[in-house]
């Protein structure tokens, strides 16, 4: 075994100090942790939660109900990523509106999209553009280059979010975060630094197994102290700076704006919206969109689920009305869900 895999184990399963409760924001930390069997050996008095790092999860049904209008009522080419297809709406699914004959393609980036528009003049075709500081670059890109080619038949529907204020939301819900590698490999780790100076403790944690030990028991060390406290234990994918020219691309086309969380609520200046020089790209202006308000089915509780307040197998419907081939809720659509994660691995357990 690895020095510091050891060195990491015997740190976690020797702790014997007060409760820690931790949370792993990203959905691939939730399924990395679970599927290396990382929880088995975690002492009864470290408990892991999961958190709202899913940008599937924890995007709101309103969202999918202004979809569902761009798609049946006003014709428009849907492009999408896949994970977005069953997520439920308030009366039905993007993967339900196609079966009632509304053109929706997945694609595997916006450019994708992009060309779809190039190759379809007589056609609107709205990119959904859904996720954090990872992914919101390749959409921003998107729409320069709509702009650059003077592509009047495409747009976005954007439900783009940033971390940090999420986490200033969250404040009480942990006594540290393990902070997803790949959101900070863009933005680096000034917001982590700024939050630490706010009370906020975690730490920046890879995916592999050395990396995610390694990031915990730095966490329980540095808890001893009683002091907020910030580690980047992946530095070899997230520097300082973080990525400058996808930040800065980011700036150039989008601002900050308020936005719908799932069991959240609206968090001040967590969302990003196109600027005034991209705003004809906007879906929701194009098509002037009304205010929607959807509506979650009330039995399932992934709400709670993204705030830590319980977990996925507390919930009733949980592997049993709900599953990965009939979702009740976006938390088990997800390949980066927490519910699709329980599913997969601690009902077998």
């Amino acid at each position: 075994m690895d020095d510091t895999i050891r060195k990491a184990r015997s740190i976690i399963e020797n702790y014997d100090g007060p409760k820690l409760r931790i949370m792993e924001v990203c959905g691939t930390h939730t399924h990395e942790i679970f599927r290396l069997g990382i929880r088995k050996i975690l002492p009864e008095n470290i408990e892991l939660i999961s958190g709202p790092g899913c940008p599937v999860c924890v995007t709101p049904v309103d969202f999918i109900d202004e979809a569902m209008m761009l798609a049946l009522e006003k014709k428009c080419l849907i492009c999408t990523f896949g994970d977005l297809i069953r997520v439920p709406g308030t009366r039905m699914s993007l993967a339900d509106a196609r079966a009632e004959g509304a053109d929706i393609q997945i694609v595997y980036t916006p450019l994708d999209a992009v060309n779809t528009a190039r190759e379809n003049p007589d056609r609107q075709v709205v990119f959904l553009s859904v996720g954090f500081e990872t992914t919101t670059p390749s959409a921003c890109l998107s729409v320069k280059k709509a702009k650059e080619q003077g592509l009047t038949n495409y747009s976005v529907l954007t439900a783009n979010k940033t971390m940090p204020n999420a986490y200033e939301a969250l404040k009480g819900s942990a006594d540290a975060f393990l902070f997803p590698g790949h959101v900070n490999a863009i933005t680096g780790e000034a917001d982590c630094r700024r939050l630490r100076d706010e009370g906020v403790s975690g730490v920046i944690a890879g995916f592999t197994a050395k990396e995610l030990l390694t990031a915990l028991a730095v966490i329980i060390e540095k808890s001893k102290s009683g002091e907020p406290f910030f580690v980047n234990c992946y530095p070899r994918v997230v520097r300082p700076e973080g990525n400058p020219a996808g930040m800065k691309l980011i700036a150039e086309v989008m601002e900050p704006c308020d936005s719908q969380w799932r069991g959240l609520g609206i968090i001040p200046g967590s969302g990003l919206k196109l600027r005034e020089t991209y705003r004809a790209y906007d879906a929701r202006i194009r098509f002037a969109l009304p205010e929607v308000h959807g509506k979650p089915n009330p039995a399932c509780r992934c709400g709670d689920v993204l705030q830590g307040k319980c977990k996925p197998s507390d919930c009733k419907v949980f592997g049993k009305v709900c599953t990965p081939e009939h979702p009740v809720g976006a938390c088990m659509v997800s390949n980066e869900g927490s519910c699709s994660a329980y599913y997969q691995y601690e009902r077998w357990q």
